[in-house]
């Protein structure tokens, strides 16, 4: 449903309090101006804590700096006047308990007359006592029609002429901007460049990189690595590449599910978290890191609020790709009594939303120890799929290796013994591989010369891999890989040597 018909409806049936979540305070503001107005014909009485009552002539500037005469100009009304109290950032003030106690009594008057309070705010924060009197109602970001006709108004005012693959770009560029941000950024375009052209999309770009660095939970991740420059994990990534362009209109109007997101488990240094850059790179969608460590905040209910504000940046950046980089220390499956529940409710508001979301954003979660993830997040539905990642075989290190190799000497690549360093590195993961061309580099560079198969080979022998210091883990993991309850990411066809 629409917001101006939720909100239409909600004042049709007396609710008392209606809560506006938004951070487009002018925007709702006229958006409730031209259309409920006209709708329901009720005068409507704007009030801030600085200048308290506006925009009418027999109230204004009463209850300047004092919220709870802002309450009192509702009994003052008489019965019959139909109206709206627009009460700005008034949310900072419910957990007052004289104003708290005067919702309470103000609502039995609003249930019987023709008046409602809309509290507007960008801060979702309602005390307990106070959520069964408010109802939250959600102010999204501009729509693609919205975005497309402030474009058309400023292209059209300034005269230019901008071709329909340029229009389009730009529109999904300002996606997930307010409607001022989106007006301020073009304006800031137009004083740079004195025109709107491809340049303009990087400075909407960067614009985004802006709004996500204030969330502190969210980075954004610049990537270039491909796919193909990863070693092995053939069967993954068919399944990837099968999916690439299921984000496009093509997909969506043959009746394609959009991807919902893949969880990736394996040993460490496998290639798991360069694996969620690749995709991103690969389906040429933003990238946006999640950084669990500032996800749980101390003060109680701060941590939820965090994640629905991570939620809601992601969705309005959608399509993009969500990193959650081990989430099994994030969700441990211990007894986590010692936080008072709050990393059960996150959880739980978590899968919610993994489970029920719709906006095309895909989370690509990786994990070491899958004895640490409960059973809510690797349980179907949650995920497309899960896949293992195990250390790499014969043909799969020598593959690794020829990438590393290639990276560093790309006109002397061939030159390397591949089938020797594969045998040598039996139980190393790809980033151990890549650790020991750079510990053979390091060698060579010090007695002044080029590095060559005999310098990995030693680097190989002195180093020691990780699986080797915890066996057991990596057995373990192994074999519940092998008991079929997991998709493997190889093909397992590769032969050894």
């Amino acid at each position: 449903m629409k917001f101006n018909d939720e909100l239409i409806l909600l004042l049709k049936a007396r609710y008392p309090i209606i809560y506006i979540n938004t951070i487009e305070e002018d925007r709702v503001e006229y958006v409730i101006r031209k259309h409920i107005k006209a709708s329901l014909n009720r005068s409507i009485y704007s009030w801030d804590f600085v200048d308290g009552y506006t925009n009418n002539p027999n109230n204004e500037g009463f209850a300047k700096r004092n919220p709870l005469q802002a309450l009192e100009l509702i009994e003052r009304l008489t019965s019959e006047t139909p109206a709206l109290f627009l009460l700005k950032d008034f949310n900072r003030f419910l957990t007052d308990i004289s104003i708290s106690r005067k919702l309470k009594n103000v609502s039995r008057i609003l249930k019987l007359q023709p008046k409602t309070i809309i509290i507007i705010g960008s801060e979702f924060q309602i005390p307990k006592e106070l959520q069964d009197l408010i109802t939250v109602l959600q102010f999204n970001l501009p729509l693609e029609s919205e975005i497309n006709q402030e474009l058309t108004r400023l292209v059209t005012s300034l005269n230019l002429k901008i071709d329909q693959q340029l229009f389009e770009s730009l529109t999904r560029a300002c996606q997930g901007l307010s409607l001022e941000r989106i007006r301020r950024v073009l304006s800031k375009i137009i004083a740079t460049h004195k025109t709107i052209d491809e340049k303009s999309i990087d400075v909407l770009l960067s614009e985004k990189k802006q709004i996500i660095s204030q969330t502190e939970i969210l980075e954004y991740w610049a990537v270039n690595e491909g796919i193909d420059n990863i070693g092995g994990v053939d069967k993954l990534k068919e399944w990837l590449k099968k999916r690439k362009t299921s984000f496009g209109l093509k997909a969506s109007n043959y009746g394609l599910p959009t991807p919902r997101g893949l969880l990736l488990v394996g040993i460490q240094g496998t290639g798991k978290s360069l694996m969620a850059k690749a995709i991103a790179s690969e389906w040429q969608l933003p990238l946006l890191k999640l950084d669990v460590g500032k996800l749980f905040g101390g003060i109680v209910g701060e941590s939820e609020s965090r994640l629905r504000q991570m939620i809601d940046v992601a969705e309005t950046l959608a399509p993009c790709i969500l990193w959650i980089d081990e989430i099994d220390k994030a969700f441990s499956n211990s007894d986590n009594q010692g936080d008072s529940g709050t990393s059960n409710r996150v959880l739980a508001t978590f899968i919610s939303w993994l489970s029920e979301k719709t906006k095309p954003v895909f989370v690509v979660a990786t994990a070491n120890n899958v004895d640490m993830l409960p059973l809510e997040i690797i349980r179907k539905g949650r995920f497309d799929e899960i896949f293992f990642l195990d250390l790499p075989e014969f043909n799969e290190r020598e593959q690794i290796f020829k990438i590393h190799i290639q990276e560093f000497r790309p006109n002397s690549w061939k030159l390397f013994d591949y089938t020797k360093l594969a045998q040598l590195s039996e139980t190393f993961s790809g980033a151990e591989i890549r650790q020991s061309v750079i510990e053979a580099m390091y060698h060579a560079f010090d007695e002044e010369r080029e590095f060559t198969t005999d310098d990995i080979c030693l680097a190989l022998n002195e180093l020691i891999p990780l699986a080797q210091l915890e066996n057991n883990q990596t057995l373990k993991l192994q074999n519940w890989a092998s008991s079929g309850r997991i998709r493997l990411a190889s093909s397992k066809t590769n032969t050894t040597n």
